[in-house]
């Protein structure tokens, strides 16, 4: 989806952001991609203090304010009708 933004020139960043304590898996959920990935600290706690769960999309507008969740869990990717609705969802973050 990130390449559909950046092909289309469309602002929109997609990051991954690993829990606190599963660092040991990084090198592999980030080989072969290059989706940016960021780790979780100590110090910064975020995956608690959103109250994230495993395949948690958080879509945050321009000033990093929380606007809607988003689970790829529950709504799978390869469903192009959930494909459609997260990509449209993000869009209108930028409209």
């Amino acid at each position: 989806m990130q390449r559909e933004f950046d092909a289309e020139d469309v602002a929109v960043s997609i990051y991954g952001l690993n829990e606190i304590g599963r660092e040991a898996a990084n090198p592999t959920i980030t080989e072969g991609r290059d989706l940016p990935w960021l780790q979780d600290e100590p110090d910064e706690e975020v995956w608690a203090h959103w109250g994230a769960a495993w395949r948690d999309v958080y879509l945050l507008d321009d000033n990093n304010d929380f606007i809607e969740r988003f689970n790829l869990t529950e709504f799978d990717l390869d469903d192009p009708v959930n494909y459609d609705a997260l990509k449209a969802d993000l869009l209108d973050l930028v409209e």
